[in-house]
């Protein structure tokens, strides 16, 4: 009897084994996931190589601060404003045309280039470096983004006829060395790791957390919000503090 309820008890129920190979299965992705990583880095630290002949590719267009700006007392300040604003685009022509339909033909007009919109999260950032002075020109907006259904908080610069634009020949001066073995590991790896159902294991895995698509606000109302259950304030508070806002009543 003694042995039987010891075989019985070393039996693992099927509850416990569909346990375990899951356990396995997060093992091996985490796993794998930490290896993409890894070659990542070793990608990216690969160092440069120069050129023994460098050779032209196109031309690039950039915003800089214009002389007469650059001459004045605030040249620095908004030489600094521009370091974090910038854009460069590349074309194979000085021109930088692209074509366009105009009245069923096709014809030629002048890519739009314009300066960097500073997001929220980089405005509040330390290490973006807006100093005081320097966030006095840039005026807050408001946008609906429609992919994440939600309005979008960004700066943009009010003075921008301080900047021209400036073109040159785009210049190939350096070449990383390609590590065939490496890119082949890699690119297997990737394609396992940005499976859908794969991505989402590795991010509530590894991050703690599912990465939803929808952006959760700060100061996304409560009520708005729908999430009564989180709302710890009981029914006498919350008609104390709209007694508050409205103020004593005048009999």
């Amino acid at each position: 009897m003694e042995n039987d309820n010891l075989l019985f008890s070393r039996l693992r129920s099927a509850r416990s084994r569909k346990r375990t190979v899951r356990k396995d299965v997060i093992k091996q992705i985490r796993k794998k996931y930490k290896r993409s990583e890894e070659l990542w880095s070793i990608k990216i630290n690969i160092p440069w190589i120069p050129l023994e002949n460098p050779y032209q590719r196109g031309f690039i267009r950039f915003f800089v601060v214009r002389e007469d700006v650059m001459r004045s007392k605030d040249g620095e300040l908004f030489e600094g404003i521009l370091k974090k604003i910038n854009t460069s685009m590349f074309s194979e022509s000085r021109q930088f045309l692209k074509k366009k339909r105009k009245f069923g033909k096709r014809i030629y007009v002048e890519k739009e280039q314009k300066l960097k919109r500073v997001s929220s999260w980089s405005w509040n950032d330390p290490k973006f470096g807006l100093t005081v002075q320097e966030r006095q020109y840039f005026l807050k907006y408001e946008e609906y983004c429609p992919y994440r259904k939600c309005n979008e908080v960004y700066y943009e610069f009010i003075e921008p006829w301080r900047f021209i634009l400036r073109v040159r020949p785009h210049m190939i001066t350096h070449y990383k060395p390609i590590d065939f073995e490496l890119e082949k590991e890699y690119a297997e790896l990737e394609s396992y790791v940005k499976h859908h159902k794969i991505a989402g294991i590795v991010q509530k895995t590894i991050y703690g957390k599912s990465n939803s698509w929808r952006t959760k606000k700060e100061d996304l109302h409560l009520i708005k919000s729908r999430k009564y259950i989180a709302c710890r304030m009981s029914a006498t508070e919350i008609a104390e503090s709209f007694m508050d806002d409205i103020g004593p009543a005048i009999i």
